[in-house]
């Protein structure tokens, strides 16, 4: 196993910063279940990394969500496969692919204004709306 996860070419992290457990799969798996701890638990404590730029490590906290800690640190847990090795190779794969869409700057959002026909579009929608609205509430006249 290498010693660093390579992210990108000018970013990688050693493997000293990921901490690795192994636990009990969940879910069937016959007689085997209860006795081997193939699920690899991942920590890495992003807020602590000094291998992450302070952006990628912001926008890294911010997309993993409910998988990060209020400390800063990432939990990935990987049980799609029935061995250890397997298993442990998923999880850095995925935070490796985490790390990797953090480092991708978001586009800006760039305002823009509608144009006259959509406000023309828009006020005769609603003029028709309230047309049959009008219609509907009046009472039946007598005669």
């Amino acid at each position: 196993m290498p010693e660093r996860i390579e992210i990108t070419a000018s970013l990688s992290i050693p493997l000293s910063e990921v901490e690795l457990s192994f636990v009990r799969s969940s879910g069937p798996g016959g007689q085997n279940v209860n006795k081997v701890a193939t699920a690899v638990q991942l920590r890495f404590d992003a807020a602590a990394s000094r291998s992450l730029p302070d952006a990628v490590r912001t926008r890294l906290i911010a997309q993993a969500g409910s998988r990060a800690t209020k400390d800063g640190v990432i939990v990935l847990t990987a049980d799609r496969h029935r061995t250890q090795p397997l298993n442990r190779e998923d999880a850095i794969n995925r935070l490796a692919e985490m790390i990797r869409a953090a480092t991708q700057i978001p586009r800006k959002r760039r305002a823009t204004k509608p144009t006259l026909a959509s406000k023309r579009r828009r006020m005769d929608a609603k003029t028709r709306r309230g047309a049959i609205k009008a219609i509907r509430g009046s009472k039946p006249g007598f005669d």
